[in-house]
């Protein structure tokens, strides 16, 4: 009854075969790669302990603390991450809710976020997600199907219906720049409506230091409606009817419609991005070619 409309756990948890035996070169702009968190004691993020300071060590990791409590130098160590984080960006405007061919935009956006996921668990990472609202904890980072499944959970939720507490784009783009660490991939499921109220400055700080993808949903009503006299009702109930046999309809339409679209992308790709559209009618993993392709900005 609601195929195509609501997204449902089971689709989504069906999608792991579509990333199967799929393994994806490592190449952030920070170049950390591996799998797995070491046991060793290093310079990464997460405080492990202090011991003495030795000869070589870094003078601005002194435990200044332990120090004067002993009279001896200290220094800190830290734990060598070496697992890479995936974060998905989830856009829930409600533009995002409709769909003329084959399913909504939403539900698009549901399948490209789990197969995000499911390869996220593939290569080791750990994979987190989170929306634009202020009432709603990010799914925190988890390896393996464990945090799949979290992350599809939260997808299901969220896309399920239009979230009443949704504060856009641009605050979940925020909240996600908080979490994120040199080296972590970004992926952003976006309306092309939601994307021009983000600050231009936004997108290369995030591509700076992270691989940073964009799905930009779309339906194909927006990009090529039909050759045809098609009835549409307003928000205040109103019935209207557009001809778009005519060609300068059609040439309003594409200038309202499809042209942001096109010119948002190019933008996007020349601020550091990895960009696709990807149609509501679209096979949900055509996206994962992003995966094989350099930022714009690095091509040769």
């Amino acid at each position: 009854m609601h195929e195509g409309i609501i997204p449902t756990l089971a689709e989504l948890i069906a999608l792991r075969t579509q990333v199967a035996g799929r393994r994806v070169a490592r190449r952030g702009s920070s170049g950390v790669q591996g799998h797995a968190q070491s046991n060793l004691r290093g310079r990464g993020m997460e405080y492990a302990e202090s011991r003495e300071y030795a000869m070589g060590d870094d003078a601005r990791h002194i435990d200044w603390r332990l120090t004067a409590r002993s009279g001896k130098p200290h220094t800190k160590l830290y734990q060598a991450e070496r697992e890479r984080l995936t974060l998905l960006v989830a856009d829930t405007a409600p533009a995002l809710y409709f769909g003329t061919r084959v399913r909504f935009k939403s539900v698009q956006a549901a399948r490209a976020g789990a197969l995000a996921a499911w390869l996220a668990a593939a290569d080791g990472d750990r994979i987190a997600a989170l929306r634009g609202t202020s009432k709603e904890a990010p799914v925190a980072p988890a390896s393996g199907s464990r945090g799949a499944l979290r992350v599809l959970d939260a997808l299901v939720r969220w896309y399920a219906h239009p979230p009443t507490d949704d504060l856009g784009l641009v605050q979940a783009l925020k909240q996600a720049q908080r979490l994120l660490r040199p080296g972590s991939r970004l992926l952003v499921l976006a309306d092309p409506a939601s994307l021009p109220s983000v600050p231009d400055a936004l997108w290369p700080a995030l591509a700076q230091h992270h691989e940073l993808l964009v799905v930009v949903l779309t339906d194909p009503l927006e990009c090529r409606p039909p050759v045809a006299r098609l009835p549409f009702r307003t928000r205040n109930a109103a019935r209207i009817a557009l001809d778009l046999d005519s060609a300068a309809v059609r040439q309003r339409w594409k200038h309202v419609f499809a042209d942001p679209v096109e010119q948002t992308v190019a933008k996007l790709q020349a601020q550091g991005a990895r960009v696709m559209r990807v149609s509501s009618e679209d096979a949900s993993d055509v996206w994962l070619s992003l995966l094989q392709r350099a930022p714009a900005g690095q091509r040769r």
